[in-house]
């Protein structure tokens, strides 16, 4: 993976959120050489731009307001973040961590080691989504789990089936309806509440 990280990084779509100075305008032309794709935005904008694969973003606490609306703005399809500071008191490291950022950049920048930065960060970045996506997979099974087990009780109760001759029946009707045991489960619950609803309980 960390072969292709470095691969990937000629390409990359970047937003530059920086200043429009001599050293805003060095640090796009270096990111062009590595081969990445830059726009740029100054002041900073209310969201993040929606092509962007990586953000370069240069904090500073005078920008605060106008900082904490973009970091509102994230969400789970949100770019890599690399911070831009030039200061290391408590309000700039504050406003770092509430960005997100997964690297810091000092100012002056140079050239040396940004590229590294850049690896660290989106390395970090992909194994942040490919947990997140095992997470909600573990939570889509566990809830899965919950629904058969639930159902399983239903059929119980109504037919008089043990627990096994209930998981058996949910398995049955899931295969000859082709759909998952997890749909056939929550389909048993939505009818069982339709047959149990009382106009009192609405």
């Amino acid at each position: 993976m960390s072969i292709q990280i470095l691969r990937d990084i000629r390409g990359l779509r970047v937003q530059v959120i920086h200043a429009n100075d001599a050293e805003g305008q060095q640090l796009v032309e270096h990111l062009k050489r590595i081969g990445c794709f830059v726009e740029t935005a100054w002041p900073a904008p209310e969201a993040y731009a929606e092509t962007a694969d990586l953000v370069l973003l240069s904090v500073d606490q005078e920008d605060r307001d106008a900082l904490q609306k973009l970091f509102r703005s994230r969400s789970d399809r949100s770019p890599t973040v690399i911070a831009i500071v030039g200061y290391e008191n408590p309000s700039t490291l504050a406003l770092v961590l509430e960005s997100g950022a997964l690297a810091v950049v000092e100012r002056p920048i140079k050239p040396f080691g940004l590229l590294t930065q850049i690896a660290l960060a989106r390395s970090l970045w992909t194994e942040r989504r490919a947990q997140t996506r095992r997470v909600r997979k573990l939570e889509r099974k566990l809830t899965g789990i919950q629904e058969i087990q639930k159902a399983k009780t239903i059929l119980m109760s109504s037919h008089g089936l043990s627990e096994e001759e209930a998981y058996g029946s949910i398995r049955r009707q899931a295969m000859a309806k082709r759909v998952s045991m997890e749909e056939m489960a929550t389909a048993i619950i939505r009818a069982s509440e339709l047959l149990n609803f009382r106009p009192d309980d609405a």
